[in-house]
């Protein structure tokens, strides 16, 4: 290996193995190493299995399910991720899956996780080692690196598939986004919040920037007018834009799906959105509030979100500050390109017989194209 990097390979079981990459690494660092760890398989196991550099090859069959690190996956593509592990496995009882993640074990966690509950319904019984294992690994390697999004989208997968929640196939009208709480990201020991909703990635809605006055500490609503028609995979960030050095910096961020909203409240505590759950600038008691309704029709009482005199809307959209979606072209948080990050669920297979004979080779390839 390339001194300076570490990769992280693990046998999760006997058929599922999780190879990891940091996120630091240069392209050319990655793919020499990739082909290490080929190598490192091989070795390990000559007499059964081969994983090739080949494996990469772009005529090898392939799913693109991709999502940007550290978040949460579109909860589709959690499923096509599960059902083509689970048809793999089952197709034949010495397939083995490698989930190789470059970028971080966020997305790994995510993947054997969701795998586990996915599972439940049609594990066997000699299949219960196995599923401590993975248990054991989420728990001891990869939950405590995974978002706070990711953690919540594994729960719906969970939910829905026990039965314990019934999807909720109506669309949403988001009304409003209250922040119970005022970070403290300026000198005046409050902030100037805007937030922007996505869809799918797709930006649907920007906010006017709050200016908030110093006496005011409560809450400040952030309100949509019109409401704003959500279904599906969402996700709301919201950016403190500065007034000294022209630059915005992350409040916080978090994402769910409207098939998993109960009702017509949705709240977030600190510990469950990113950016703000690891911010002491954002108070320990503070939480975001989203309110809908199943129409766009003013919600009878909204009266009472209004903010006061001394909370000031801008709303010049033309800011290009404001404007600047970081996810246009798959960008980190910032809208800076870090490095191309690459996550595959490698399925991989070269049977020998006693005396080196192939049998038969199969490899199976699921790639995860991102950027953090």
């Amino acid at each position: 290996m390339e001194e300076g990097y570490e990769l992280d390979l693990t046998y999760i079981t006997e058929r599922i193995i999780a190879v990891s990459f940091p996120r630091g690494c240069s392209e050319e660092i990655y793919s020499h190493n990739l082909k290490d760890v080929t190598r490192m398989l091989k070795s390990k196991h000559a007499d059964n299995y081969l994983v090739s550099a080949r494996c990469l090859a772009s005529e090898r069959r392939t799913l693109d399910t991709g999502w940007p690190d550290q978040h949460a996956p579109p909860l589709d593509k959690i499923c096509t991720i599960c059902k083509a592990m689970e048809s793999w496995l089952n197709a034949d009882p010495l397939h083995v899956v490698v989930i190789h993640c470059r970028g971080g074990k966020g997305r790994v966690g995510v993947v054997i996780s969701s795998f586990v509950h996915f599972t439940d319904v049609s594990a066997s019984a000699d299949q219960a080692l196995d599923r401590f294992a993975m248990r054991k690994y989420y728990d001891d390697k990869v939950s405590a690196l995974m978002t706070p999004s990711q953690k919540r989208y594994v729960w719906i997968l969970n939910s829905l598939l026990s039965g314990s929640m019934k999807i909720n196939a109506s669309p949403l009208f988001l009304h409003c986004v209250i922040l119970h709480g005022i970070p403290n990201f300026d000198a005046t020991r409050v902030c100037r919040p805007y937030i922007k909703v996505y869809q799918g990635m797709q930006a649907v809605y920007s906010s006017g920037v709050y200016h908030i006055g110093p006496s005011h500490r409560d809450r400040v609503c952030i309100t949509l007018e019109p409401a704003q028609l959500l279904k599906g995979d969402i996700m709301i960030k919201c950016y403190h834009k500065s007034d000294v050095t022209s630059e915005r910096e992350v409040i916080f961020r978090l994402q769910f799906h409207t098939g998993a909203v109960q009702g017509y409240n949705l709240m977030f505590e600190k510990e469950d959105m990113e950016a703000a759950n690891k911010d002491s600038r954002f108070p320990d008691y503070g939480k975001v509030e989203l309110v809908f309704s199943e129409g766009p029709e003013r919600i009878p009482g909204a009266d009472r979100w209004q903010n006061g005199a001394d909370v000031i809307v801008d709303y010049n959209t033309a800011d290009p500050l404001t404007r600047w979606d970081s996810y246009q072209n798959i960008c980190d948080g910032e809208g800076t390109v870090k490095a191309r990050l690459t996550t595959h669920l490698l399925s991989v297979l070269s049977v020998f017989a006693p005396g080196g004979v192939i049998k038969k080779e199969k490899t199976h390839l699921l790639r995860v194209n991102s950027f953090t």
